[in-house]
């Protein structure tokens, strides 16, 4: 099981990874509404070495790129079910719109994002790639995503 940690407590794990000659993987997003589409991702960049951080967009930054109405789960309360996961080491609440400062400051030898990224610029790569770094996408689970399952909820009958 993970922890929520500070930048600061992030970067001292990291130290103690590197003595070790672990591979740290790192991947961001919102995880709004936990769903198996989540996990098998997580699975599957934890899978690609040896701790998985996550940074999770806090509450204002999912409002800024997700619009109106989200996040509908509080950032506390994604970043406990998130490290409450198996394949998650460690979870970071950062508020930027993407994860580069985090990347620049904890350099994870593989930076893990979702297979849309295939065919669309991915804002983050050039920091990754300017220290070493691995970009890895992973695809996923096929019509798992929270926006499909906001969208069956509010289908529902009343």
């Amino acid at each position: 099981m993970g922890t929520i940690l500070t930048l600061e407590a992030a970067l001292a794990a990291r130290a103690a990874l590197r003595v070790a000659n672990q591979r740290l993987v790192f991947t961001n997003g919102h995880f709004d509404l936990l769903h198996v589409g989540h996990l098998d991702y997580l699975e599957k960049a934890r899978a690609l070495g040896d701790a998985l951080y996550v940074g999770l967009n806090g509450d204002r930054s999912t409002a800024r790129l997700k619009g109106a109405g989200r996040p509908l789960v509080p950032a506390d309360e994604r970043a406990r079910l998130l490290a409450a996961l198996i394949p998650v080491s460690a979870v970071l609440i950062f508020e930027d719109d993407t994860a580069n400062e985090l990347l620049r400051a904890l350099q994870p030898e593989i930076y893990v994002k979702g297979g849309d990224y295939a065919h669309k610029v991915l804002p983050e790569r050039p920091t990754v790639e300017s220290y070493g770094g691995q970009v890895a996408l992973i695809d996923y689970l096929p019509d798992h995503s929270t926006s499909a399952l906001i969208a069956r909820i509010r289908a529902l009958p009343g």
